[in-house]
């Protein structure tokens, strides 16, 4: 007896458990979007504010390998073919231009240059994000609490999905940079590292019409990856 009542009350249990769990991530309102792959056809590409007064006072990553990043996620974005909106505040009187070396790499996307903090609010600039048809907006840049949250929160609120470049953004301390992703997150986010979203754009290495571009964006900018691709090559290691 004691068996029968201890099984139907684990039984009643679970059955209330099941009934006020989410089964899927859909269920606690996070899009289905979120499960399929970033690609190269529902992409799009905005970097904020990578400038030099607001890298002046960055200390949550190294000032190089924020430059490193930003330049190599530009050149993958270069290759893939993906929309890419570049930002600025005040780029003549204050902020200063766009990091050169991603300007380099882009030539043609002149900066949307603006006063407001959050970029969203910059009409130009959501209707250019409206106009590519993409739903998949990658975001990256300076402030992380500031000038990336605030853009982030208000495309998670127009319907977009945000997947933020984590390791191509720096705040003033780690604090603030760990903060604001944490609060990206909770509100719908998902964070991102570049090289990540390089190989999950190429995805397949039998693509021979970008692997070879991608493998040398990892060689310039990929760190110890890079260097493993370089020895690999060297010493004919894989070679046919």
């Amino acid at each position: 007896m004691l068996t029968t009542i201890i099984a139907r009350a684990a039984g009643l249990a679970l059955a209330l458990f099941l009934a006020v769990a989410p089964e899927t991530a859909a269920a606690q309102g996070q899009p289905r979007g979120y499960l399929e792959p970033l690609t190269p056809e529902n992409s799009l590409l905005l970097l904020v504010d990578l400038q030099p007064q607001f890298a002046f006072s960055v200390t949550s990553i190294d000032a190089q390998a924020l430059v490193n990043n930003a330049t190599g996620i530009a050149k993958a974005a270069r290759v893939f073919k993906i929309p890419t909106l570049l930002a600025t505040i005040s780029a003549q009187s204050f902020g200063g231009p766009f990091f050169p070396q991603v300007q380099a790499v882009l030539p043609e996307a002149r900066p949307y240059d603006r006063t407001m903090m959050n970029a969203w609010e910059d009409s130009r600039i959501v209707e250019a994000i409206r106009k590519s048809g993409r739903k998949k907006i990658i975001i990256g840049g300076l402030w992380t609490d500031s000038c990336v949250t605030l853009p982030a929160l208000s495309a998670l609120g127009a319907g977009y999905e945000v997947y933020v470049l984590t390791d191509v953004a720096g705040d003033v301390n780690a604090s603030a940079h760990n903060f604001a992703i944490q609060r990206m997150v909770q509100a719908g986010a998902t964070p991102v590292t570049w090289l990540a979203v390089l190989l999950e754009w190429q995805r397949d290495w039998a693509r021979a019409e970008t692997r070879d571009a991608v493998l040398q964006i990892a060689r310039e900018h990929g760190g110890n990856w890079g260097i493993g691709i370089f020895y690999a090559g060297a010493m004919g290691i894989g070679a046919k």
